[in-house]
C-alpha cells in the first residue's frame, strides 16, 4: 500500500473516532472546548508517532509471547514523558485535560495501531500510519468540540494551548440561546451520535448511487 493511502485511511475510512469508534473516553470527556481538543490531539499524535516508530523498529527482536506487555511499557513511558512536558510547558492545558492524559496509556487507538500495524510494517510506513491516525483523531474531536462549544455556550473561543493568556479568536454568536446540555456529558453522546449518523447516511447514499451507476453501465 502506498504511503499516501496509508495516511488517508486514518482520516477517512479508518477514522479512529467516527469509523472505528476507538478512544471514545477522551473524545467524549474533553471535547467541551476547541483548546482541549487541540491539546489532546497533539498529545495523542505525539505518543502514536513515537510508539509506532519504536515498536516497528524492535518488532523483529521482541518475542511474540511478551509483545503486549512490551508495547504497554513503551506506551506508558512515552505518555509519562508527554505528561511531564505538558505540565512544564502548558500547565493550564495540563490541568484542563487532567486524568485523561495518563489515560492515553490505555487508549485503544495507541495499542491497536501498535498491534495491528507497527508490529507488522516497516518504520516509515508506521510513522505515516501514526500521523494519519493522529490527524484523523484530532480532526474528529475538533468537529465534536466545535458543535458542543457552539451550541453549549453560544460562543467559539480558541486559546493558545501552550499559553492560556493568548486568545487566538473569540466569537459570540447566540450566547442568550445556548443549550447548556451540550456542555455536559449527555451533550457529548448526542453530538457524537448525530455526527456519526450523518456520516453513515452520506456514506450509504454514495454507495447506493455507485451501485446504481454500475447497474446502468451494465445495461
Amino acid at each position: 500500500m502506498k504511503k499516501s493511502e496509508i495516511f488517508k485511511r486514518g482520516i477517512t475510512i479508518e477514522n479512529p473516532i467516527f469509523s472505528l469508534l476507538l478512544g471514545m473516553c477522551s473524545a467524549l470527556a474533553i471535547t467541551t472546548t476547541l483548546t482541549n481538543a487541540i491539546g489532546m490531539g497533539f498529545a495523542v499524535t505525539c505518543v502514536l508517532v513515537l510508539s509506532n516508530t519504536i515498536i516497528s523498529a524492535i518488532r523483529n527482536i521482541v518475542p511474540q509471547e511478551i509483545r503486549i506487555p512490551v508495547y504497554i511499557v513503551i506506551i506508558a513511558s512515552l505518555v509519562k514523558c508527554v505528561q511531564m512536558l505538558l505540565n512544564a510547558y502548558a500547565p493550564a492545558l495540563y490541568e484542563s485535560l487532567g486524568v485523561f492524559i495518563p489515560l492515553i496509556v490505555v487508549n485503544c487507538i495507541i495499542l491497536g495501531r501498535a498491534e495491528s500495524f507497527a508490529s507488522k510494517n516497516k518504520v516509515s510506513d508506521s510513522i505515516v500510519d501514526a500521523l494519519g491516525m493522529g490527524l484523523g483523531y484530532t480532526l474528529a474531536i475538533l468537529v465534536i468540540s466545535f458543535f458542543r462549544q457552539l451550541i453549549g455556550t453560544g460562543e467559539l473561543t480558541l486559546l493558545n494551548p501552550f499559553n492560556s493568556e493568548q486568545v487566538i479568536f473569540s466569537i459570540s454568536l447566540f450566547k442568550d440561546y445556548a443549550v447548556s446540555l451540550f456542555s455536559q456529558p449527555a451533550g457529548a453522546f448526542l453530538t457524537l451520535g448525530t455526527i456519526i449518523g450523518v456520516i453513515q447516511t452520506v456514506s450509504i447514499s454514495k454507495k447506493k448511487k455507485a451501485e446504481a451507476k454500475k447497474k446502468a453501465e451494465v445495461k
